[in-house]
């Protein structure tokens, strides 16, 4: 049975028109949580090297489903993600994330498009329960955004970790479940937006195979 909500559960108060549908019997794990922050990661991949030992990534449910007003008054409504990288390797590697200021298409939603930014806030677990994952300064940041690019580089150094943010714009709501995440492919770093698979980076780290 499907119930009707923002883009995440526990984003808080603030409400619009623009809702989607969220299935409750499409959330991956359906057994108790063990971990307080497992109930808001949608996706997690692990991968491990030539010596089993492994790199993770885990991404969020959205939060938001607010509206944003561009400067020149073009209406959007905005879903906020996170991704976490997890380094148990002993090797540290370069991750950088590229994506253009085009927008992208939705296949399974004529007529819908969306974009794709990377904010340099620091994204860290505490922030988890707060509104927008405690993002700030949004509409100031899209503001000086909207018409450019985005990137994201770091080093993910052995037995460390890194979470950024990305902040997704629709230029229509929708209606359905709204997933994205990073994954990893060989070398190559995708994000996918519910069907829509975009090719967006790589690292330099060879042999990893993904464990199923």
């Amino acid at each position: 049975m499907a119930t009707t909500g923002l883009f995440s559960c526990g984003q808080g108060s603030r409400s619009t028109a623009e809702t989607v549908i969220v299935d409750k019997e499409n959330v991956k794990s359906q057994k108790p949580l063990t971990d307080y922050h497992e109930k808001y990661i949608d996706t997690k991949y692990e991968y491990t090297d030539a010596i089993g030992k492994r790199l993770i990534i885990q991404n969020s449910f959205p939060k938001g489903g607010q509206k944003y007003t561009d400067p020149h008054g073009k209406d959007y409504v905005y879903a906020i993600f996170w991704t976490r990288i997890i380094n148990e390797t002993a090797n540290s590697f370069e991750l950088r994330l590229d994506f253009p200021s085009d927008s992208f298409e939705l296949p399974s939603s004529a007529d819908n498009y969306f974009k794709i930014f990377l904010p340099s806030d620091t994204m860290t677990l505490d922030k988890q329960p707060l509104f927008d994952y405690g993002l700030t300064d949004l509409k100031s940041f899209l503001d000086k955004s909207i018409h450019k690019s985005s990137s994201w580089q770091r080093i993910i150094n052995p037995q460390d970790s890194n979470i950024f943010y990305v902040v997704t714009l629709f230029h229509h709501g929708i209606e359905g479940v709204v997933r994205a995440g990073l994954s990893l492919k060989e070398q190559n770093l995708f994000y996918s937006m519910n069907d829509k698979e975009i090719h967006c980076g790589q690292i330099n780290f060879t042999k990893l195979k993904l464990q199923k």
